[in-house]
């Protein structure tokens, strides 16, 4: 790993600001690196309240999305809530069509299937809507760029509302209404909203013309938490106030099926972290493995025993995936030896049978192992279709717009996308891809960065001081945890390798003569070497929680040891 130290603020600066909360400098410094300087910001990061949401009409068409589902609910149309199968998807239908399902019961829900229909809006979802009856399609966390679709059921007498948080292409689809802060014309405050925030800002639109408080839409921000956790937004401005209530609401009263999920946790408080490790793989995998539906199922389920039941179906099934992901990354990795392909400036790796609901997440494995922007394909129907990952500081989204010539279809971010192409024109993407990456990509964004926030003791590790670091979450892109640098650090000879094959590292550490902290370093196990007979090293690491037996203790959360 680079190891790369923020710049530190200016000392006045923290000074005044440590004064004015009446907290040590580091926490000061932190903030102030947070681009927090004065007590009122402070107050609004520490307690992130409703007050702090934006008006849901600032966003281009809510008030066209409002009228419309006015208009359908007063002449007792079919709507159909329409989303894709993975988490933001899944938990978007899950709460659109419960709100509506409050007051208005003409309405469906729809989740493509991953195999048979592939991403997002589809003409066979499409043609299920004609089918019925239903003259209003809501779809969720898609349908940005379903131009053609959205006016082939235009000719079907169907409408869309889109709530999308995609880029758009460059012409909008001929819905009644574009719900997506990134449209390059809509002056929303806050444009990293996930598909599900899209939905929350209808349905808060939806209840102010009601005249619902917006206290009275709570229940509905557990699912908001666990899209933002899993759809890796930034956890910046209106998503950190969002997943701080939501988190609140997973831990105070979450629905059946969430709870249902979290059971088997030892934890008095979960955290974002639980989210996205623990909730959303089990939700992703009916996506995965079987179909999206069975995640809206259980997650709009008002029984506790069948949410029960539903969570136990779905648990078979992250354990399927789990084998899956093990085996096809285990295959994708002899690929790359076999092709020798380990000095190349990007991974591409394909193989007809591997399962499509896993490519994904063995493209993030993959992107851990060489550290370099990947794409895994597989076969489906008479294409071949891949996910794409990057590494941090590298849009993989625009370098795939630069081989547009030989790729059917793609969307996404910056960080992870989604595309299809004629199998004929693999070749031709493969080696168009790696000549766009090696000319646009710098030799350090191949080496994995971890930033510093500061070098502190380990005196300086104190139980108040970890009390207000515990107040800067939920963590995520824009607000990671802080990440700590300490030098001269000694293993008091209780170091070891733990887990499989000794993949990690268990450490007991002081520094002169500090308290003695234990440390956990995930994947550092080949680095036990550097500490042996009281070896002085350095670390980088974030401090937290290790519960054990109804013990709970401080921590080091090592990233890297030199």
């Amino acid at each position: 790993m680079r190891w790369k130290k923020k710049p530190l603020p200016d000392r006045n600066t923290t000074e005044q600001l440590a004064r004015k909360l009446g907290v040590d400098e580091l926490i000061a410094t932190l903030l102030v690196q947070r681009g927090i300087s004065g007590f009122e910001e402070a107050r609004h990061f520490f307690r992130p309240s409703l007050s702090d949401l934006h008006d849901p009409f600032l966003m281009k068409d809510m008030d066209k999305a409002v009228a419309r589902i006015e208009k359908a609910v007063s002449r007792g149309e079919k709507i159909l809530v329409y989303g894709d199968y993975d988490v933001d998807g899944t938990t978007s239908v899950a709460l659109m069509s419960s709100y509506l399902n409050s007051f208005y019961p003409g309405l469906s829900t729809y989740i493509p299937d991953r195999y048979d229909e592939g991403y997002g809006v589809s003409y066979k979802g499409i043609d299920h809507a004609a089918g019925n009856g239903i003259s209003l399609i809501i779809a969720l966390d898609c349908g940005i760029k379903a131009t053609d679709k959205i006016a082939y059921a235009a000719a079907k007498g169907i409408e869309f509302i889109v709530c999308d948080h995609h880029r758009p292409g460059a012409e909008l689809p001929p819905a009644v209404a574009v719900l997506d802060p990134k449209r390059p014309d809509c002056n929303y405050p806050y444009d990293e909203l996930c598909g599900c925030g899209v939905g929350f800002k209808l349905i808060q639109a939806l209840a102010s013309r009601k005249g619902q408080p917006v206290e009275s839409l709570l229940p509905y921000l557990d699912l908001v938490a666990t899209a933002i956790g899993a759809d890796i937004v930034p956890m910046t401005g209106e998503n950190r106030v969002l997943a701080y209530l939501g988190l609140k609401q997973i831990n105070s009263a979450p629905r059946p099926g969430i709870k249902a999920l979290t059971g088997s946790l030892d934890k008095k408080q979960l955290s974002i972290t639980d989210v996205v490790f623990v909730i959303a793989p089990r939700i992703n995998a009916a996506g995965r493995i079987k179909h999206g539906l069975h995640a809206v199922e259980l997650l709009t389920e008002t029984d506790t025993g069948r949410a029960a039941a539903f969570a136990a179906g779905i648990e078979q099934f992250n354990q399927d995936r789990k084998q899956l992901d093990k085996d096809i990354t285990e295959e994708a990795l002899q690929q790359i030896a076999r092709q020798g392909e380990q000095d190349r400036h990007t991974t591409v790796v394909c193989h007809e049978s591997w399962h499509k609901g896993v490519i994904g997440i063995v493209a993030s494995r993959l992107t851990e192992t060489y550290y370099r922007p990947t794409l895994v394909f597989t076969r489906t129907g008479d294409r071949l279709a891949a996910s794409a990952r990057s590494v941090k500081g590298f849009d993989v989204y625009n370098a795939l717009e630069q081989c547009a010539d030989c790729i059917e279809q793609f969307g996404g971010h910056k960080y992870a996308a989604g595309l299809t192409l004629l199998p004929e024109q693999y070749e031709n993407f493969k080696q168009k891809f790696e000549t766009v990456v090696s000319r646009t990509i710098t030799p350090e964004l191949l080496i994995p960065e971890i930033a510093i926030d500061m070098q502190i003791t380990l005196n300086d590790i104190t139980p108040k001081c970890y009390r207000i670091l515990k107040q800067f979450a939920p963590f995520g892109p824009g607000n990671p945890a802080p990440v700590f640098l300490t030098e001269g650090l000694e293993d008091t000879g209780y170091g070891k390798t733990v887990g499989e094959n000794g993949k990690h590292l268990k450490v007991s550490v002081r520094q002169g003569d500090s308290p003695v902290f234990g440390g956990i370093g995930f994947n550092l196990g080949d680095k036990h070497s550097l500490i042996r007979n009281r070896n002085p090293f350095s670390a980088v690491y974030s401090v937290d929680e290790n519960h054990w037996n109804g013990s709970v203790s401080l921590q080091l959360k090592l990233y890297d040891i030199k």
